[in-house]
């Protein structure tokens, strides 16, 4: 892992609500919703299938707010420049989204970066061997948990907020766990010693009661078997944040933040980090596969067994 710039602001916020992705019905499968959205251009990845629009809000879906977006057409966004008033068609599926017919409307010129974020600093994120700090969060029974609490056990943790409104960020997540918790539990030869934990970056908002039926509807039941649901207070956010190149950002009645999933090895510290949404249950199956085995220390030097030459 490298220096990563760390942007950090946390504030009581509100956002229209969204579930999940579990296993929708064929009715579901074949609901699309369209939206007509204004916005400004802020960033377009080098492959132009990436836009991410300070939009306006969307009425009966999202708050006003900035986040990246999945362009359909790329070369939709040819000729279009940082800083341009645009309209676009917003599409979200059950599983996916896209924004489509792109048009320009006017160049705004402006200090883009200046009124956007609160605070800007370089940390250095934890590498692969270092220990997570600890920190006291808000279980969904009501009752404190910490990171320390799993020692013993590999764990996997990732971050989200249960408004989210787009299928591919906490709800393609959440459905991640919910099928590497699956293959885990159905393999006689996986290890046992693992857990899954879930933060909220949004304790204003995702009380214990929020947790529990968010929980419940992403873990498809009321087992709480190996994954937990919990909240974490902005100061605790604030000190661990930053060490994982984690950004929460929030914007108007929004949030704007990327994705981050930690595994741990038994001692609490960094196994393996995935950053975005492009990794998968078997890649999240094997990491805690891995991690889990690192649990002999030699008490006179400290250190870990490392069969695997991962640290």
């Amino acid at each position: 892992m490298k220096l990563l710039p760390y942007i950090f602001a946390i504030s009581a916020l509100t956002l229209a609500g969204c579930k999940p992705d579990s296993q929708p019905s064929a009715a579901e499968d074949a609901t699309v919703k369209t939206f007509e959205v204004q916005g400004i251009l802020r960033e377009v990845s080098p492959d132009h299938r990436t836009a991410t629009i300070q939009h306006q809000k969307i009425p009966g879906y999202m708050p006003a707010m900035t986040m990246p977006f999945n362009v359909k057409m790329p070369q939709e966004l040819d000729g279009i420049e940082i800083g341009a008033d645009i309209t676009f068609k917003l599409v979200v599926h059950t599983n996916e989204h896209w924004i489509e017919d792109i048009r320009f409307l006017a160049l705004r010129i402006e200090n883009i970066p200046n009124n956007r974020f609160v605070s800007s600093v370089n940390v250095p994120t934890l590498k692969s061997g270092e220990v997570l700090p600890d920190g006291e969060l808000l279980g969904e029974n009501g009752e404190p948990i910490r990171f320390r609490d799993f020692r013993g056990k590999a764990l996997a943790f990732t971050f989200f907020f249960s408004r989210c409104p787009l299928p591919e960020y906490c709800p393609r997540i959440a459905s991640n766990f919910l099928k590497t918790r699956e293959a885990l539990l159905a393999d006689a030869n996986a290890p046992t010693n693992w857990q899954f934990l879930s933060v909220s970056f949004d304790p204003g908002f995702d009380n214990p009661d929020v947790l529990t039926a968010y929980g419940n509807y992403a873990r498809g039941g009321t087992n709480t078997d190996r994954w937990l649901f919990a909240s974490m207070p902005t100061n605790v956010l604030a000190s661990i944040a930053p060490k994982l190149g984690l950004l929460v950002l929030p914007e108007g009645a929004g949030i704007t933040h990327n994705l981050r999933t930690v595994v741990l090895d038994p001692l609490g510290r960094i196994f393996w980090q995935f950053d975005g949404n492009n990794w998968t249950p078997k890649q999240l199956t094997d990491a805690i596969t891995k991690a889990a085995r690192f649990t002999q220390v030699d008490l006179l030097t400290n250190k870990v067994t490392n069969p695997n030459g991962l640290y």
